[in-house]
């Protein structure tokens, strides 16, 4: 019938064409172009050879036709009907699809879903070779070491690159590649192999795009108990298989643009450390959200904000923690050897409420609001430093999250000594390296390649021998909050449950800084001596108020005075153990009355 319909476009377009060769029309741009240029003689010529051409293809039209009308039609008549019913069927289909539109076929292509596409070698190397990377032009150069297989839910591809070429060349072209393949970019995942050489590409081509495959349910949001010191379910890579993270012995950054699932992957790391009875949880939105309000029923510390008194509340924390940091080595540093065999806390240890040694998780989303901030950032900086340092291996971990990685909002001393770093989406080489490490974006780990639709997947580095490609767990609002009121049920029948959660979080009255401030304090220490050195402040500090000063070192304090604009100088003084003079760095008397008459004045 479509046929049938088209016939009198085929007879058309027939009789044109017929017309057009019989004509010779083709050679009309020629002939105006010559009687435009006033070539006589060229015009001439081809005048000559057009009405010769004419002429042939006339006598020949005339001649076929005259044929067709004496042998065909006679043959014709003398057919059986259904002969002839053949004949005209067959006239008019093809007349019918010579006047088929180009874009109107009359049977449409083939369409096979993509994840059940099989992935070959042809395939990948004329993909390989379209991504225009100068030096890869030879499809022989294209080795692969091992036959393209059946991956989970995908195909595997490992590829020998031709010399000169890494990895991290067609990892930045991810979307061109994609494209080459005719697959969606959600489905097609390049990762480079260093441990091999830089020119091994393993290529993973999933049947299914990530970001619309359906997620699997996070083994431990109906039931399950985490031990921190052994690995726990975090997300999924490429593949649909569980990738896991050790929190014990190890601070986190997690760094990404706006909306993109950072402050969900930090949530699932909390999670984790709910599920540990033993862990205490500090909370800090400084998003002022509610995002992490599931945390509110297993926190000992918990704020979600970013008024005057919550700065204060986080900073007054910071240093008991930073207390606490400090009487925890001490406890370590004096066990038997037996019971602490690399000075490390053992479950064991941690289990012991005796020795106060139990996992101590402190997140903080939007950190750099607190590093930046004009009071409280300098101090809280020099603390979370020695944290990231010294902590872990007491059992203080430190995971930092921000929207904008950088040199101000995780200060560098900070991010160089965090061990799990996971970077979402971030926009530039800087800001990867910043989240995922020095000369992370030259090795071909890149942030920058994911877009603004990989909502939750990253780069996770740290938590294994090699950086991975995750998606975080999904996890719902919804279901945080019935996952931490599993975990407290656990905390309250271990008698777990501690400050915020049991209602003995401190009022401000009993956080803030004693009203004398720390600058009266200061001058009680110089104990009439017009300079001091730091360590002779800070012992005294620590003498004066142990609640709030112990533990204190001399670049706490620095930190600590600099927003009062009292800054450290080179001090003169005898060394009370060898008796010897010594220049070392101190503060002077008149320095910090200066400050505190400012902030007098200030204050009225």
């Amino acid at each position: 019938m479509l046929l049938a319909l088209r016939f009198p476009r085929g007879i058309y377009r027939a009789t044109v064409a017929a017309a057009g060769w019989i004509l010779h029309t083709e050679s009309r741009p020629l002939r105006r172009f010559a009687l435009d240029g006033t070539e006589t003689e060229q015009y001439l010529r081809i005048m000559r050879d057009h009405d010769r051409r004419v002429r042939v293809r006339s006598l020949l039209a005339l001649g076929v036709s005259a044929v067709a009308g004496s042998v065909l039609a006679p043959v014709l008549a003398l057919s059986p009907v259904w002969a002839q019913c053949v004949a005209v069927a067959g006239v008019v289909g093809l007349l019918g699809y010579y006047g088929t539109p180009a874009d109107a076929p009359i049977v449409s292509s083939a369409t096979v879903a993509t994840r059940f596409v099989r992935l070959t070698s042809d395939a990948v190397t004329r993909a390989l070779l379209s991504l225009g990377i100068g030096g890869m032009k030879d499809a022989g150069q294209i080795g692969f070491p091992a036959p393209i297989t059946r991956d989970a839910l995908g195909w595997r591809a490992d590829v020998d690159l031709p010399p000169g070429i890494t990895a991290a060349d067609v990892m930045e072209r991810r979307e061109k590649l994609a494209s080459a393949l005719s697959r969606p970019l959600g489905s097609v995942w390049p990762e480079a192999a260093p441990a091999i050489h830089p020119g091994r590409l393993v290529l993973w081509v999933a049947d299914q795009d990530m970001t619309t495959a359906p997620k699997p349910s996070w083994p431990l949001a109906k039931s399950g108990v985490v031990d921190l010191f052994t690995p726990q379910p975090f997300g999924t890579d490429p593949r649909g298989r569980w990738v896991t993270v050790t929190l014990m012995f190890a601070s986190v950054i997690i760094g990404a643009v706006p909306r993109i699932g950072k402050t969900v992957a930090l949530r699932v790391l909390l999670l984790l450390a709910a599920l540990d009875p033993r862990a205490e949880i500090h909370t800090y939105d400084l998003k002022g959200t509610g995002d992490l309000d599931s945390l509110e029923a297993v926190a000992h510390r918990y704020r979600a904000g970013t008024d005057d008194d919550d700065f204060a509340y986080m900073a007054d924390n910071l240093r008991a923690v930073s207390a606490d940091l400090t009487r925890r080595t001490k406890i370590v540093r004096e066990l038997p050897r037996d019971l602490a065999p690399e000075n490390k806390i053992t479950p064991a240890l941690a289990s012991n409420r005796s020795l106060g040694l139990h996992p101590v998780v402190i997140g903080i989303d939007e950190c750099q609001k607190l590093f930046e901030h004009p009071d409280y950032g300098t101090e809280c900086a020099a603390i979370s430093e020695d944290l990231v340092r010294r902590g872990p291996a007491v059992g203080i971990m430190l995971l930092l999250a921000t929207q904008r990685p950088g040199a101000k909002s995780i200060p560098t001393d900070i991010a160089a000594n965090v061990i799990i770093r996971f970077a979402l989406k971030v926009l530039g080489q800087v800001e990867n390296d910043m989240v995922l490490g020095t000369s992370a974006y030259r090795n071909g780990v890149r942030a920058t390649l994911f877009t603004r639709r990989d909502v939750g997947i990253g780069i996770l580095a740290g938590g294994d021998d090699d950086a991975r490609t995750v998606h975080v767990a999904h996890v719902t609002r919804a279901q945080a909050h019935t996952i931490t009121s599993r975990a407290r049920a656990m905390r309250e029948a271990a008698g777990r449950l501690s400050g915020y959660a049991a209602d003995q979080d401190p009022t401000p009255a009993e956080h803030e800084r004693p009203a004398s401030s720390l600058l009266l304090d200061l001058v009680t220490a110089f104990r009439g001596e017009a300079k001091a050195w730091s360590e002779t402040l800070t012992a005294a500090l620590a003498e004066l108020r142990p609640d709030a000063y112990t533990g204190w070192a001399p670049a706490q304090l620095s930190a600590a005075l600099r927003p009062y604009g009292v800054r450290s100088r080179q001090v003169w003084g005898t060394d009370p153990v060898s008796c010897e003079g010594a220049n070392r760095r101190g503060f002077h008397l008149a320095d910090v009355r200066t400050a505190l008459e400012t902030q007098r004045r200030e204050r009225g």
